[in-house]
């Protein structure tokens, strides 16, 4: 009887390292939420990609400055993103409440304007107590967003990741 024996503690030992690796993918996911948040810094950078809709006047005339960018008046949407990442998932977000209103656009509902820290407010020539305001239209500015470029990026660290499980 002629018997064939084969050592197949390497394979093993490779399989075993991709199940884990599969199953614990966070250094994947770190680096993914990485990319994510590097793709919304530069949408705010570049004001959209592609290019959000403007105001109907000019962001300077409403900041009284020549550099004002859209979506960041105060600078605390932006301010607020944040990545995460857990063994399995990559996220990007923010704990603003108006963030959604830009992210998707919409109507803000009709509201009354007082003055905060006088006693009347004053504009174009009027003074007046209060302001019956009608709602906005804000239309979509998608910050939370990925470019071709991104979603590339991701692939290719997705690729390199499950290359090191392998060798």
């Amino acid at each position: 009887m002629i018997e064939v024996k084969i050592d197949d503690t390497r394979l093993t030992a490779q399989f075993a390292r991709i199940i884990k690796g599969a199953r614990n993918a966070s250094p994947l996911m770190a680096a993914i939420a990485g990319i994510m948040m590097d793709e919304v810094e530069e949408n705010f950078a570049q004001q959209g990609r592609p290019k959000w809709q403007g105001f109907k006047y000019t962001p300077s005339e409403k900041r009284g400055g020549s550099s004002a960018k859209l979506l960041q008046n105060s600078g605390q949407l932006a301010s607020s993103i944040t990545p995460s990442s857990t063994s399995s998932s990559a996220v990007v977000g923010t704990n603003k409440k108006y963030a959604a209103i830009h992210q998707f656009g919409g109507k803000t509902s009709p509201h009354i304007i007082k003055p905060r820290n006088k006693k009347a407010l004053a504009f174009g020539g009027r003074v007046v107590k209060s302001v019956n305001h009608p709602g906005s239209n804000i239309p979509a500015r998608p910050f939370l967003s990925i470019t071709q470029s991104g979603e590339n990026e991701i692939l290719n660290k997705t690729s390199q990741y499950l290359r090191s499980l392998i060798y």
